[in-house]
């Protein structure tokens, strides 16, 4: 499959990222958008990543573009240092999909690119570039003020006589999420370093991660353990229980512990939203574009964005219970981890059992070339005793959303969703049932009967 623009920037086999195709995508982007005092860059961990970053420095400064390389360091540390320098930023990462993959993802100075902007890159690409005075080339830390965002809004206290595991894996911001925490007062506990990457999916946490994190809490007697994707914009955090808290309710938790008054969040995220007391819940298409589209769209105020994988978008200038924590309209792992750390305080086991009881599960079929899922999709859309057969181990359905690929809702208010994967070959599935139990349980069921009419269709 060619690179091309998913929910989140532009992904690839590192085999097709070539240098000419970076440096035109690079070319077209600062052709296209706003750069703003220059552009910003960073990586993951991934062995293809410093290769790709040297390929966007050249193509930049080619273009006379002056250059702040800030290192390997999250997404959002990088996103924070660019927009505060008024400049724009490429991040080189394939975020938690495999290492065969990586990807650029653009931000101009306000902040990740919108579809449309996606839609001007496209059409840049293959013009030819005006000569231009080589751009000149530095380093910052963007690590360190990432930190003292977070230090200066909950304090030093804010996680005293908290025991806290980190699974670090090969999760870029691992070290920096350790020096974090001890800020904060915690204690720490580091968890399975990896040398090698390792793709971390939040929202499809495997069976064998999940016992691994929750012997470490029973073992350790640990109040959490958290971790991110690889490329640190996405949480991954497990309650005191040993039990992993789903992203969209760290993000439910978050925006209340905020006082949030608008939430975006996409149609995947699980309805408790909706329970919360918030004035307005706002749904969207899947993917941080469509949320941010929702955030600008939904007028003044505290409004917030979250997606299903714990991302969460802060749209507005809130307080900390010790300081200031100014808006960040990018993905960010690090707020949805201390917001519910620190709410939790009694136990974040208790915290998640306090809210509505709506629990969403999440898994992909890999391997499934996208002519292939967007088919079989079109097909159940269409057809309702496809429809029904395929998903008879349900019960009747009560209603359809057609947002983003296929959502069913059924008459016991369980719901089940496919859609194709924006980034890779794979069908992703959604469940959200009144248990965490059943709603992985109706995955589980899902996940075959879709393999299944994904075989039949391959055989037609």
């Amino acid at each position: 499959m060619a690179p091309k623009f998913g929910t989140s920037g532009l992904r690839g086999l590192v085999t097709e990222l070539t240098p000419a195709l970076v440096r035109a995508h690079v070319l077209a982007f600062l052709r296209a958008c706003p750069v703003g005092t220059g552009l910003f860059v960073a990586r993951d961990l991934r062995e293809s990543s410093p290769r790709i970053v040297a390929d966007v420095v050249a193509a930049a400064r080619e273009a006379g573009v002056d250059v702040t390389d800030c290192g390997a360091v999250p997404t959002p540390a990088l996103a924070l240092a660019a927009m505060g320098a008024a400049a724009a930023a490429v991040m080189v990462t394939g975020s938690h999909i495999p290492a065969d993959r990586n990807g650029l993802k653009f931000y101009t100075p306000t902040g990740e690119i919108t579809k449309a902007q996606e839609g001007a890159i496209l059409a840049a690409l293959g013009e030819v570039p005006g000569k231009a005075a080589p751009g000149a080339l530095r380093a910052v830390d963007a690590a360190g003020p990432y930190r003292e965002r977070y230090l200066h809004a909950f304090g030093p206290t804010a996680l005293a006589g908290r025991r806290i595991g980190i699974w670090s894996q090969s999760a870029v911001g691992r070290d920096l999420l350790a020096e974090t925490l001890r800020a904060l007062g915690a204690e720490v506990a580091e968890i399975g370093r990896a040398e090698h990457f390792i793709p971390i999916d939040t929202e499809a946490v495997s069976p064998d991660h999940r016992a691994l994190l929750r012997a470490a809490v029973l073992e350790r007697r640990l109040d959490a353990v958290v971790s991110t994707d690889g490329d640190g914009d996405r949480p991954l955090v497990v309650d005191d229980a040993g039990q992993v808290v789903p992203g969209d309710v760290l993000g439910q938790i978050t925006a209340r512990f905020l006082g949030a008054e608008v939430v975006v969040t996409p149609v995947s995220s699980n309805s408790g939203v909706q329970e919360m007391g918030f004035a307005r819940v706002i749904r969207t298409r899947i993917g941080s574009p469509h949320v941010i589209a929702g955030m600008e769209g939904a007028g003044a105020g505290r409004v917030v964005g979250y997606e299903a994988n714990g991302g969460f978008l802060l749209g507005f200038d809130a307080r900390g219970p010790a300081g200031p924590l100014p808006r960040l309209m990018t993905r960010d792992s690090l707020l949805p981890m201390l917001a519910p750390l620190i709410a939790g305080a009694a136990g974040l086991g208790a915290l998640v059992a306090s809210g509505p009881q709506r629990f969403t599960a999440a898994d992909r079929l890999e391997g499934v070339p996208t002519e292939a899922s967007g088919a079989l999709i079109d097909r159940l859309r269409q057809d309702g005793a496809a429809r029904a057969g395929l998903l008879a181990a349900f019960g009747p359905e009560r209603a359809l959303d057609l947002t983003d690929g296929l959502r069913v809702i059924f008459t016991s208010g369980r719901v089940l969703h496919l859609r194709p994967s924006g980034n890779a070959p794979e069908m992703r599935l959604y469940s959200e049932a009144e248990t965490p139990a059943a709603a992985q349980a109706m995955l589980a069921t899902g996940l075959t009967a879709t393999r299944a009419a994904l075989e039949t269709g391959d055989r037609a």
